[in-house]
């Protein structure tokens, strides 16, 4: 009978993981439509962004509050989990520079509004 034990246990633990991972990209992919601009990093970066977003922000809600257990499954979960990975964001593009750029006179941050990429021009040589 132990063995049947393990396996159910190793059922419900592949189930929990594929919630969380599964709910993270949701919680990601809206905390990236949420926060508009370019995002450095791909689908991985937002499956990552929104696992932690979840744990954060599921974590920092049952902190706060007399609730138990806190889910992203549940729409006060989701909500939280989404502030959490907001606030990730949030802190990642402003430790990266996304956000302000230091001006020429040195005393004062400008809001970076229009950042481009240096865009490269292809010459045909006429050989």
């Amino acid at each position: 009978m132990p063995e049947v034990d393990i396996m159910v246990m190793a059922e419900q633990a592949i189930n929990e993981m594929l919630v969380w991972v599964g709910f993270g990209t949701l919680v990601g992919l809206s905390a990236k439509a949420i926060m508009p601009g370019r995002d450095p990093g791909g689908t991985v970066a937002t499956l990552l962004m929104g696992i932690g977003g979840s744990v954060i922000g599921c974590g920092t809600l049952m902190f706060l509050t007399n609730v138990k257990k806190v889910t992203p499954i549940s729409p006060l979960g989701f909500v939280a989990a989404t502030g959490g990975a907001f606030a990730i964001l949030f802190f990642y593009r402003l430790l990266s520079g996304s956000f302000f750029t230091e001006s020429e006179d040195g005393d004062r941050f400008l809001y970076r509004r229009n950042r481009r990429r240096r865009q490269r021009r292809i010459t045909r040589d006429a050989a």
